[in-house]
């Protein structure tokens, strides 16, 4: 649903109906997107000019960074996922990847503000499918390619049941990484089985008995509801299994499918797709009765949760996020900018393919210049999904303006019941919050929203 459907907002807040309708609009449909960056990455394009890695960051005035590297190697695509992503266990195609993402670096580092990293992420796919010696070759990487300090960064590692040893285990441990995180989506197998996740239960709890015996500040686990086939009771079976291990931290994902996903929406439809809401409230209510704080629709986590370091800020407002790696995204004030982005695999294997014979990273060719518009709902969005809110005067601070003045019909989640303004922050309710994916898809403006819709993935 665009915007420009409702181009009056008080035409809606006058008119109990037309309110009414609005709302439904936004609940009926609660999972028709996921919002996890904007502007979303469909809307990159190529860019009218190349441009110069220097010049982009020469303005940029970030007191510290975050570090993102990208893996783009999996053992399987799993049914939901759309990431940049290839099936490929080959040690040789992961070292001449590790080759390319270092000779990057060695570019990038004289490039960026010499800002230090307070934050350093390894994603993918999944990264310790690599070899121990390349898996460790990423930290060098960080360490000595992009002067990044472990004793005061915080480090995040995403891993998989299968690749969970003890060599990679005592890498990752001797790195001083912080957060573990481990996608396993369902302890059942029948629901894996459903997503085309090659994933036995034993497999899961050998890796968590493994990880537990490491003692990361901070292992997080990933679970996925509205699976097909999977009921209320399979669901809360689930949740008990990864409680029983004592994360400090727990993802909770409704199901998507998307373009290109092996998953079907109507395989969700034939699921019940209307149980994800209860879902979700069973899941939030009993996380919450274990003492967990909740910090958005998704992310649940133990208050005192943290690393032991003394870390650098890193607010999340800020854009000075460094990607590293094919498929990664760099951010700065006015671009966003990665290499091209697909799903199917002829097309991202050959992507990837280009990254590595590169031997020019200095320029971005691919990409989004965002509009002051772009930057203000980027602005919102990223702290209204969050339970902490909008601050107004930060976004005042920031823009010189009123977000209520400029995106008036922010006031339709007020007369709604979806949001609230308390010291002077703009909240989502937990009804709000239950709907978050409903209230972002809603805020995209028009403009980036036909960028989308007209991206062709291959």
């Amino acid at each position: 649903m665009s915007l420009t459907v409702y181009p009056n907002y008080m035409d809606i807040i006058q008119n109990p109906e037309a309110l009414r309708s609005w709302k439904e609009n936004i609940t009926s449909e609660p999972y028709r997107s996921y919002l996890y960056a904007y502007p979303h990455k469909t809307s990159y394009r190529e860019l009218e000019r190349k441009l110069p890695l220097s010049e982009l960051w020469s303005q940029e005035k970030a007191d510290s960074l975050f570090l993102y590297m990208h893996i783009p190697f999996c053992g399987a695509r799993c049914g939901f996922c759309n990431l940049f992503t290839l099936p490929d266990k080959r040690a040789d195609v992961h070292t001449n990847y590790v080759d390319a993402l270092e000779r990057q670096a060695a570019q990038w580092a004289s490039l960026i503000p010499n800002a230090p990293i307070a934050r350093f992420a390894v994603g993918g796919g999944t990264p310790t499918l690599l070899q121990p010696d390349q898996l460790d070759r990423l930290f060098h990487i960080a360490q000595h390619g992009m002067g990044m300090d472990p004793s005061q960064a915080s480090i995040s590692v995403e891993t998989s049941p299968e690749t969970i040893s003890t060599e990679r285990l005592d890498i990752l441990k001797s790195r001083q990484v912080d957060r573990v995180s481990m996608g396993i989506q369902s302890f059942v197998e029948f629901e894996a089985d459903a997503i085309y996740r090659p994933q036995k239960p034993q497999e899961v709890e050998r890796a968590l008995r493994q990880l537990k015996l490491y003692q990361f500040p901070i292992l997080n686990l990933d679970l996925i509801y509205g699976l097909p086939g999977q009921t209320l009771d399979s669901w809360i079976y689930s949740l008990d299994k990864a409680l029983s291990y004592d994360p400090e931290e727990l993802f909770i994902y409704p199901l998507y499918t998307r373009d290109h996903t092996i998953v079907k929406p109507e395989q969700i439809r034939q699921s019940g797709e209307d149980q994800r809401v209860s879902f979700y409230r069973v899941a939030r209510d009993r996380l919450l009765a274990h003492g967990y704080t909740q910090y958005s629709m998704r992310r649940f986590a133990k208050a005192e949760a943290g690393s032991e370091k003394s870390l650098l800020p890193y607010g999340c407002q800020e854009e000075g996020m460094i990607g590293l790696g094919c498929g990664a995204r760099s951010y700065t004030k006015t671009v966003h900018y990665s290499s091209r982005y697909s799903v199917g695999r002829s097309a991202t294997a050959s992507i990837i393919a280009d990254y590595v014979a590169s031997a020019d990273y200095t320029h971005a060719d691919y990409g989004i210049v965002l509009s002051k518009d772009d930057q203000q709902r980027r602005f919102i969005l990223k702290a209204l999904l969050h339970t902490e809110g909008l601050a107004l005067r930060s976004y005042e601070e920031r823009f010189t303006t009123s977000s209520l003045n400029d995106f008036p019909e922010l006031n339709l989640l007020m007369h709604t019941d979806l949001a609230v303004i308390e010291h002077e922050v703009l909240r989502l309710t937990d009804e709000g919050l239950m709907y978050s994916d409903s209230i972002g898809d809603w805020f995209i403006s028009p403009e980036i929203r036909a960028r989308m819709e007209s991206c062709v993935l291959s």
